[in-house]
């Protein structure tokens, strides 16, 4: 049996382990043939392409939009003012709401968010952020003559 010796190398951040072994040294000096190393860097190089596509094309879009949010709120909520403005220049990313509904009365801001994003969860899980504001129609009204 034999033991395996080693060299410890140190340059700058790197630690390499050099063995001395000759019988180790020759088989890993060994350069790979031409088939198994073009398979492997054109099987990565592939899948990287494929992935950076895929990626690429889901940040472009989520498929969601300010109008298809509007509409699911105001079916789903029943409310009488829903103001959608998409904050991330029209890719579907970002969007800010307002949005006055009954079904808001007498409940904390906490469970109107969450009546919200329970209405809106697919597209949720879709898009980067959201932020909604939440009033009842009395609140709505205040908040207007208060600004006029």
């Amino acid at each position: 049996m034999f033991v395996r010796r080693a060299v410890i190398l140190s340059s700058g951040y790197h630690s390499l382990i050099r063995p001395t072994n000759r019988l180790f040294l020759s088989y890993y000096r060994a350069a790979p043939t031409r088939s198994t190393a073009s398979h492997f860097s054109s099987l990565s190089s592939k899948q990287f392409s494929v992935s950076n596509i895929a990626m690429a094309d889901s940040a472009s879009t989520s498929g969601v939009t300010a109008d298809g949010l509007k509409e699911k709120l105001s079916v789903q909520l029943e409310a009488q003012f829903v103001e959608i403005e998409d904050m991330s220049g029209g890719c579907g990313q970002a969007f800010q709401a307002i949005i006055v509904s009954p079904q808001f009365d007498k409940k904390t801001m906490l469970a109107r968010h969450r009546l919200v994003n329970t209405v809106l969860k697919e597209e949720i899980a879709a898009i980067h952020a959201w932020t909604p504001k939440c009033y009842t129609p009395e609140q709505w009204q205040k908040l207007q003559e208060e600004r006029a």
